[in-house]
């Protein structure tokens, strides 16, 4: 779960409501219904794969969601259950302020910060207006030396 939010930056929301069948591990993409019903694809890397592989493996129900409560009758796990988890994983790691929009935020973060366009990275987000997407970028400041010295010289 928090490979895949890690990975693809999707809003919680979008997480609860994935179905395995939305899950494609050939093209590692998945389908997310967005805000305003909106669908679009998202991507998730090598490693999220395999942990997804495994989780589905390891599960012993018929429950179309693809996360679902550890314990009978295994029903698809909701926001606060999310929430709960991260929270317990963060204490557990002595990692305070824990939530699951901080992998979203991370994600946006980081692939501007490795060079993505942040037009693509606003796709990836399913952001309408480019603004939303802006506030997610905390550029890093060596970044921006690097690009100054490239750019202006």
């Amino acid at each position: 779960m928090i490979e895949l939010l890690a990975s693809t930056g999707i809003r919680v929301g979008e997480l609860v409501n994935l179905n395995i069948d939305d899950v494609l591990f050939n093209e590692r993409e998945c389908v997310v219904l967005g805000k305003g019903d909106s669908e679009r694809i998202v991507y998730f890397d090598a490693k999220t794969k395999i942990h997804l592989q495994k989780y589905l493996a390891s599960r012993k129900d018929s429950n179309p969601a693809l996360f679902v409560s550890f314990k009978k009758p295994y029903n698809r796990l909701g926001i606060n259950g999310v929430e709960r988890r991260i929270r317990e994983l963060g204490r557990g790691a002595n990692i305070k302020k824990v939530h699951p929009h901080k992998f979203r935020r991370t994600m946006a973060t980081n692939a501007i910060d490795k060079g993505m366009p942040i037009e693509q990275v606003q796709r990836l987000l399913g952001h309408v207006q480019i603004d939303t997407t802006m506030q997610y970028a905390m550029v890093n400041q060596s970044n921006v030396k690097i690009a100054h010295r490239k750019f202006i010289g």
